[in-house]
């Protein structure tokens, strides 16, 4: 279903978020920028040559900082910038830091326990009333909250008009049994972060399976919510009123973003540091210098990639903590870190990516084992962290594979006439 690839990310950090806060724990949590040192007790086996590019500066006005560390719940891998949002119209702001960068899905999320400003509700969709709502699925459960709007600022971009987002976990209403699958995540400890910030080559977050009269009842996420009582029912909602992605509505640089991620070393680092840079051929910063690239579908899925001799999807999806991707011959880890990879050497794997394009290339991918990389509670950023999650018709190449490299995510313009979705390395 449609709906479930464009939430990926979520799916995976969501997942491993009980599981790698207990490691961090464990531990003693947080510590220094330097990269730990605990080669004495890991085995590098055969893993690939870590790339080394390193990030331009976060200090033009089409980028901005991103940071992976202890975050707001001691979770590995989540790479946070700062966002501010606006009541339309108006000063009446709030910077909120710690919100997770996520090229797997598209448009803003905030935790409500974190907002303090009162974002208006969005209209209801035309035949609907009360409030729009929307439910987000997870691969352990799924969030639930109201749409709102609010002009949205990175860096130094800000949309040109008030887009929708969603604040989350702010309703009463009853959560629709259809929605309602495993554990509710609507907080920050929850979710590893204070907010999602979904960037990645879809202009908005569900497009015309919410929009079209033929598929909205079945796949759409989207409720109206009546206000006298607990009810609410599927919405048809039309693109322009989905949860956006806010890049999309830049002024100028609103092509498409770059992630730019410093390497790491294999076995692992307290912290690590990237930019993130808004529009792609743009700006003098910005120039496309990927050695390839290969076009997507509309959720940015590879979907003619091959691996072990199979044909599935892969994606690259900064939200994804680790690789996900299914093979019998790496060990499992026990269930301290169950559904991780834990090999007794380091391993390569290969995923050849294919675009709609016909490009290709082979992704080298490293996995050391987990309990190993687990051992130095102080760390929270991994080049080489896989597991199992998921399912063999898909490869999800996550935030490991961003460390040393630039990746860029160009978005969906067709609507227009403009660029066909790519990411490109």
């Amino acid at each position: 279903m449609q709906f479930a690839a464009k939430l990926r990310g979520w799916a995976q950090v969501a997942a491993t978020v009980a599981l790698v806060s207990l490691v961090a724990a464990c531990g003693g949590g947080g510590g220094s920028s330097n990269n730990s040192s605990s080669s004495s007790s890991s085995n590098n086996g055969s893993l690939p040559a870590s790339p080394t590019a390193t990030p331009v500066a976060a200090n033009a006005a089409n980028t901005a900082a991103i940071t992976v560390s202890t975050g707001v719940a001691n979770v590995i891998n989540i790479p946070t910038v700062s966002v501010t949002v606006c009541v339309p119209g108006t000063s009446t702001c709030q910077t909120i830091n710690n919100v997770q960068v996520d090229t797997g899905s598209y448009g803003l999320r905030i935790a409500s326990g974190v907002l303090s400003v009162a974002l208006p509700d969005a209209a209801i969709p035309s035949g609907a009333t009360g409030t729009l709502a929307e439910c987000t699925n997870f691969a352990d459960g799924f969030s639930w909250g109201s749409v709102r709007t609010a002009t949205v600022t990175i860096g130094g971009e800000t949309t040109t008009i008030s887009i929708p987002v969603q604040v989350l976990g702010d309703l009463t209403n009853s959560v629709p049994t259809n929605c309602a699958i495993g554990s509710e995540e609507n907080t920050a400890s929850a979710l590893g972060a204070n907010g999602i910030l979904g960037i990645g080559n879809a202009p908005n977050d569900c497009g015309a399976t919410c929009a079209s009269s033929t598929t909205f009842a079945q796949f759409s996420n989207y409720y109206a919510c009546a206000t006298s009582s607990s009810t609410c029912t599927t919405a048809q909602v039309p693109t322009a009123a989905q949860v956006a992605n806010p890049v999309a509505h830049f002024a100028t640089d609103n092509n498409g973003v770059i992630v730019e991620m410093s390497p790491v070393s294999n076995n692992g680092a307290t912290s690590a540091t990237g930019t993130l840079v808004f529009g792609i051929g743009t700006q003098s910063n910005n120039a496309l210098a990927a050695a390839k690239t290969f076009t997507t579908d509309a959720f940015g899925d590879l979907n003619n990639s091959t691996f072990n001799g199979s044909t599935l999807s892969a994606f690259f999806d900064s939200g994804s903590n680790a690789y996900f991707f299914i093979d019998s011959t790496l060990t499992l880890c026990g269930s301290n870190f169950s559904g991780f990879y834990c090999p007794s050497t380091g391993q390569t794997r290969t995923v050849t990516v294919v675009g709609l394009n016909g490009a290709s290339a082979a992704a080298n991918v490293g996995i050391l084992s987990a309990a190993t990389l687990f051992s130095n509670g102080n760390d929270y950023a991994f080049n080489d962290l896989a597991g199992q999650i998921g399912s063999s018709g898909s490869f999800d190449i996550g935030l490991p594979f961003f460390y040393g490299r630039y990746m860029y995510f160009g978005i969906d313009q067709t609507a227009s006439g403009g660029q066909a979705p790519y990411v490109g390395y």
